[in-house]
Parts: C-alpha cells; structure tokens; sequence
C-alpha cells in the first residue's frame, strides 16, 4: 500500500509524536490523582525511565501505546513503507521493554503495564481499568499488572 501524504509530511507528522505526555499517560495521571494516588514522573534513575512511579507503593506503572511497543491488537499494523526499518524499531523497543521489566523486578518494584487499547475504543472503560489498577496498588501481594483490551482471536 503506498502512504497517502509525501515523505516530507509523513517525517514532519511523525517527528511531532512525544513518548512523554500522551493522551493515555495524561488520563491514568488524572485518573489516579483524582482517587489520591500521589506519583512521580519519568524517574530517570529507574530502569526504563517508567511513565508514573508510586515510591509509597513500591510500585511504577508503564503507559504503553500499542504501535510503538509492537502489542499484538487491533490498534497494532505493520507499515507497509520501510518494514525493514520498523521491524527493527519495533523489535528494539520490545527488547527494551523487556530488559526494564526485569531490572525493576530486579530491584524490588512491582510492575503495572497498561496498553493503549485498554483505553481506547467505545467498548473500552478507562475508570475500570484505573478501578482494577487501585485494587493492584493497595494489595501489596501482587507483583504484576497489565491492563490491556480483550486479545481477538486471529483465524
């Protein structure tokens, strides 16, 4: 399939997306904050640098969108332009991500991942999924998290 805009416009368009401050970030933040969870942000000294950290729950929550982390969903396509190139993007950060979830395993936290396509999607409840991410934070018994939309199955 050939890109429906230039590749000026299509660089100009992709270099505006920020990995700080998403749409999904900003609403589990205000969602939290709401119910009076206090956090820290982009914690550089944590592996990962994790997008929302709880010290009083020993907890650090990762905001993952479903393109950039490779999440097998609907919202997941593979580009058709360059797939060499974002294959290797894709693999990297996945290598990446997994590489960060074992170290702050590593050094005691616990690990709450929460995917885009939780969140988005008429079908989606984000106060659901905040609902079941409080319960994981005040239960102290549970090491791991993840929220993400209902897997489809593929034929």
């Amino acid at each position: 399939m050939v890109d429906v805009v230039d590749s000026a416009t299509r660089s100009r368009m992709m270099s505006g997306i920020r990995g700080r401050n998403t749409k999904p970030e900003v609403l589990i933040r205000s969602l939290l904050h709401r119910r009076g969870f206090r956090f820290r942000l982009d914690v550089r000294e944590l592996p990962g640098r994790p997008d929302i950290v709880l010290p009083r729950y020993r907890a650090v929550v990762l905001v993952h969108g479903c393109f950039w982390h490779g999440h097998n969903c609907a919202l997941f396509k593979w580009p058709a332009t360059r797939p060499e190139f974002w294959r290797a993007k894709i693999g990297r950060n996945r290598t990446n991500d997994a590489r960060a979830l074992a170290a702050l395993a590593a050094l005691g936290w616990r690990v709450a991942v929460i995917w885009e396509c939780a969140l988005r999607g008429a079908s989606q409840d984000p106060q659901a999924v905040v609902d079941r991410l409080a319960a994981w934070l005040q239960d102290d018994t549970q090491s791991w998290f993840e929220a993400r939309a209902a897997q489809q199955e593929t034929p």
